[in-house]
């Protein structure tokens, strides 16, 4: 009977003491886990947070002469592509409702009333129905030589400073590509100086120069969206206005006869 007690107080005592080492085992482990999240997360934080002090500072390192330049360049050409966006959305206009609203005012009050219409509607298609309409009184050819007129004045006005915005684009790069010949020439002329070719040498004019050309690319790419939808934009103006001038000159003639 003792043996039985003493044989079931040690095989009690060895599951207890497994079961003690496994919670450990376990408690050990979610600890290592937790602590190995929590230092992936931070690090996550901290790569997340410093990547625009990380541009900063490689901005910086680039010198401020030629990255002052091709900083200037981006703040120009945004100050453009932002100027005309603003311009052709307030420029485009619902063109069938117009058409349609002035062949009614045609058909129930006369030039007059299509006149007044137009003057209450914004936008390049309107003012070119009035500059039509302005001279139907005389034929129905004044009208049509009016709106053509008129109309390469409008796209004119349509287009007016995006040469600036395509210069910009043109420029940014340029000045990035000189910012890397003058680091490679200053670094070569180190190595005429010094006599031998060292990587810490010109390892740092190297990497200016380099940060230059990549600056003055991005800038270029960043303008160069912009240039093409404020482009898509004029074309798609441009049609309307072309398309709307068809339509007033059908709705002239048929409003002599």
């Amino acid at each position: 009977m003792k043996k039985l007690f003493s044989i079931l107080a040690m095989a009690g005592l060895f599951v207890l003491s497994t079961n003690t080492v496994n919670a450990k085992t376990m408690v050990s482990s979610l600890s290592t886990t937790v602590a190995t999240v929590a230092v992936t997360l931070q690090e996550g934080a901290e790569a997340e947070k410093g990547f625009v002090q990380v541009l900063k500072e490689k901005f910086i390192e680039g010198g401020a002469g030629f990255m002052g330049i091709v900083l200037l360049c981006l703040i120009l050409g945004l100050a453009v592509a932002i100027e005309r966006i603003i311009y052709l959305n307030l420029a485009s206009t619902n063109t069938s409702k117009l058409k349609q609203q002035v062949e009614d005012a045609l058909a129930s009050g006369g030039v007059e009333a299509a006149k007044e219409v137009c003057r209450n509607t914004k936008g390049p298609v309107a003012s070119i129905f009035y500059q039509g309409l302005d001279r139907a009184g005389e034929s129905v050819e004044s009208a049509e030589k009016a709106v053509i007129s008129y109309g390469g004045v409008q796209m004119g006005q349509l287009e007016k400073n995006v040469s600036w915005l395509s210069l910009f684009i043109a420029i940014a790069p340029m000045l990035g590509f000189m910012g890397t010949v003058i680091g490679m020439i200053q670094a070569f002329e180190k190595i005429a100086a010094v006599g031998n070719l060292s990587a810490s040498l010109i390892a740092g004019d190297i990497q200016v120069a380099l940060l230059t050309t990549v600056f003055g690319l991005i800038v270029a790419i960043i303008l160069q969206i912009f240039y093409n939808y404020i482009i898509a934009k004029i074309d798609s103006i441009v049609n309307d206005m072309e398309d709307s001038s068809i339509t007033l000159i059908d709705m002239l003639v048929d409003h002599k006869k």
